[in-house]
């Protein structure tokens, strides 16, 4: 199937409106303009390769690790919000995909989020003393408080399952990383949600991947290559501290993971719905296609 959809990709890709033009003798194919924008961010779309430096902001840089390639900041706003349904924001810098990866691949379509929050140089003197059991146990109860109000707005009812990677803080690299295992209503695969964070003088570098928890092995595999690929610039390290005019974060190691000062990227939870919709709304106009082109539907045939 990912194959078929790949060749119908490109198809859409090269040729769209010529494609949209033709008629099936029995029917006209018609896509709802939403997919045609998605196509056209799609075939536009250009992706920095391994190994080049690029700038995040004034505070930092990425070395686009092995085995990803960087989709700058205008065109990732272009991907979350137009194709993955996200709400409009201007806070992300850029993303990671993995080389074979796309926004709208059935397999590797998660992706690294990269934001910056000036929130404040971040004490790590408690990240020995988190219970992080504990902590799960409250973030369980504050996640299932959210679900009337989510019910009631339309969303999906969520359940957080717990720690698919339990917490983890590298002292010596001044990174902490975790992911949690989520259910939401109507899904039959849990969703991942994995989260990195890259401390600074003056805030941190977050890095938030969400995807299904197949993925977990996978991209844990990854993880130590995508935390190194990411560093502050030289003055704003967190070495760099200065406690005459530098200002400190109002949470420690375990207020980031409780995420109770960077709740405003939880939106990021809405994405493995939003792609899936996508995908399945383009592999539905892609049957269509091969029909036009082959006379066959594609659930006769045998593999």
């Amino acid at each position: 199937m990912t194959k078929l959809f790949t060749l119908l990709a490109v198809l859409l890709l090269v040729q769209p409106t010529a494609i949209f033009a033709q008629k099936d003798k029995e029917s006209e194919i018609k896509l709802d303009s939403s997919f045609i924008k998605i196509l056209t961010i799609l075939k536009d779309l250009k992706y920095e390769p391994e190994g080049k430096v690029i700038p995040l902001g004034e505070m930092g840089q990425i070395k686009v690790p092995k085995g990803f390639k960087f989709l700058n900041a205008k065109q990732s706003k272009q991907v979350l919000e137009d194709i993955w349904g996200n709400p409009p924001s201007n806070e992300t810098l850029g993303m990671l995909f993995e080389t074979n990866g796309s926004p709208v691949d059935s397999v590797n379509s998660w992706a690294f989020v990269i934001q910056y929050d000036g929130i404040g140089y971040v004490k790590d003197e408690d990240a020995d003393d988190v219970d992080y059991q504990e902590l799960m146990t409250d973030m369980k109860k504050e996640t299932s408080e959210t679900n009337a109000e989510r019910s009631r707005l339309g969303y999906p009812t969520v359940d957080l399952v717990g720690w698919a990677s339990t917490p983890f803080y590298d002292k010596d690299r001044k990174t902490l990383h975790w992911a949690k295992n989520l259910k939401f209503s109507g899904e039959e695969t849990n969703t991942l949600n994995y989260d990195v964070r890259v401390l600074g003088r003056k805030g941190l570098f977050s890095l938030n991947a969400v995807g299904s928890i197949d993925n977990l092995p996978h991209i844990k595999s990854k993880i130590n290559d995508v935390i190194a690929s990411v560093e502050f610039s030289q003055g704003n390290r967190y070495q760099d501290f200065d406690s005459n005019i530098d200002e400190i974060a109002a949470v420690g190691i375990g207020g980031l993971v409780a995420g109770k000062v960077l709740a405003k990227v939880g939106f990021f939870a809405l994405i493995a719905k939003f792609w899936k919709l996508i995908v399945g709304g383009l592999i539905v106009a892609g049957g269509a296609i091969r029909k036009l082109f082959t006379g066959r539907n594609e659930d006769t045939e045998t593999t």
